[in-house]
C-alpha cells in the first residue's frame, strides 16, 4: 500500500521544483492526523466545544477552532510557505516571506458539529507567492485556477484526505496505528446519475428563483419534470458533503439569498469555494456560483464570501441553465403558490 509519504517522494521525483509542494502538503497532513487524534477524543480531550469569542461566521470561535488554527500554522512555519490566511486571522499570518508558496485554510470546518459528533474537517488551499516581499494579502486575490494543490481532510467515522496537485483527485485514509495516511482510492471521478441533493431546506422562502426552480424540479420527483424520485441530505459541514458527492455524485447547493449577510453566501471563496470547486473539476464535476464559474472569481478581500454550487456535471449544469433562463416568479409555480408547499 502507497502511504501519502511514497505517492508525495514519487511525484516530486519528476520535478524538482515540486518539492516545495509536497513537503508542504506533508506538513499539512501531519497536523491533520494530530487533529484527528483530539477530535476521536471528543470530551476526554476537553471542553473543546466552549465558546472563546467571536467568529467572521456569528457561531462564535470553539476552543476546538482555536487549537486547530494554531496547530496548522505553527506546523506550517517549518514549509517554504511565505504566509497563511486562515478562517480564525484576521489578517494573512506572515510565515517565511521568502517562501515560495501561500496557503488558504479553515482549520476546523462544521464546527457547530463538535457537540453532536457529526462530520468535522480542515479545507485548504495552495497557491504560488509569485512576488515575495508583496503585500501578503495580494498573493491570495487571485483566481482559484492558479491553485497549485488543494484539499480537505474529513474527520468522520474515519479520517480521510482528499488531494489534487492538478493531476487527478486521490484520497488517502488515515492508518492510525502507524499515524500515516495511505492511498485507497484513485483517479476519482463522479458518478453522474446520483438522485440526491444536499442545501438547508429551512432557508427555503430566502432562496433566489432559480434554485427554488431546481428544487421544485426534485422534489416533484417521478410525477415532476425529472421523472424520478430525489433524496435530500445536510450534513451541516461543507468537507462531508464534499466527500460524499465525489464518491457517490449528486449536487450541493449553498446559494446568496435576500437575509442580510447572505447575498454572497456564507462560505468563504479563498479556503472553502475555490479549493472544492478544484477538487470537483478535477474530479470531472462542475462548480459555480450561478453564473460563474467558481475558479474563474477573482477576490477581492481574504475572507470574501462566494456562493457555492457544485457536483455531478449533468446536475450542476441543469441549475446553470436554469439560472440563464429567467425563471418565472416562485408564486407561479405550484410547490410555491399561495397554498404550497412553501406557503401555509
Amino acid at each position: 500500500m502507497t502511504t501519502l509519504h511514497e505517492h508525495l517522494a514519487a511525484w516530486s521525483a519528476a520535478d524538482p521544483k515540486r518539492l516545495p509542494l509536497a513537503d508542504t502538503i506533508e506538513i499539512i497532513a501531519s497536523a491533520a492526523a494530530h487533529l484527528a487524534t483530539v477530535i476521536a477524543q471528543g470530551p476526554l480531550a476537553g471542553d473543546v466545544s466552549r465558546v472563546l469569542g467571536d467568529s467572521a461566521d456569528d457561531d462564535g470561535q470553539k476552543a476546538l477552532d482555536a487549537y486547530a488554527n494554531i496547530l496548522f500554522i505553527d506546523r506550517l512555519r517549518a514549509a517554504p510557505v511565505a504566509a497563511v490566511v486562515s478562517e480564525e486571522e484576521n489578517e494573512p499570518v506572515v510565515l517565511n516571506p521568502g517562501g515560495m508558496l501561500a496557503v488558504a485554510l479553515d482549520p476546523l470546518d462544521g464546527s457547530n458539529n463538535i457537540d453532536v459528533d457529526a462530520p468535522l474537517g480542515t479545507v485548504f488551499s495552495v497557491l504560488p507567492a509569485k512576488a515575495p516581499g508583496a503585500p501578503q494579502s495580494s498573493l491570495f486575490l487571485v483566481p482559484g485556477s492558479l491553485q497549485l494543490a488543494a484539499g480537505f481532510v474529513l474527520y468522520g467515522p474515519h479520517t480521510s484526505l482528499v488531494l489534487t496537485m492538478g493531476d487527478g483527485v486521490n484520497i488517502f485514509t488515515l492508518d492510525r496505528k502507524h499515524d500515516v495516511f495511505v492511498l485507497t482510492r484513485s483517479a476519482v471521478e463522479i458518478p453522474p446519475g446520483r438522485r440526491e441533493y444536499a442545501i438547508n431546506a429551512s432557508n427555503a422562502r430566502h432562496w433566489p428563483l432559480p434554485v427554488r426552480a431546481f428544487v421544485e424540479e426534485c422534489v416533484a420527483g417521478r410525477d415532476g419534470p425529472r421523472g424520478v424520485d430525489y433524496n435530500t441530505r445536510w450534513l451541516g459541514a461543507v468537507v462531508a458533503e464534499a466527500f460524499r458527492i465525489l464518491v457517490h455524485g449528486g449536487i450541493y447547493l449553498y446559494p446568496g439569498d435576500v437575509r442580510p449577510g447572505y447575498r454572497r453566501g456564507r462560505l468563504r471563496l479563498l479556503y472553502e469555494a475555490s479549493p472544492i470547486a478544484f477538487l470537483v473539476e478535477q474530479a470531472g464535476g462542475t462548480a459555480t456560483d450561478g453564473y460563474t464559474r467558481t475558479l474563474d472569481i477573482v477576490p477581492t478581500q481574504i475572507h470574501e464570501q462566494a456562493p457555492l454550487i457544485f457536483g455531478s456535471k449533468d446536475k450542476v449544469e441543469r441549475l446553470i441553465e436554469i439560472y440563464t433562463e429567467s425563471v418565472p416568479q416562485a408564486g407561479q409555480r405550484p410547490l410555491f403558490a399561495t397554498r404550497g408547499l412553501f406557503k401555509s
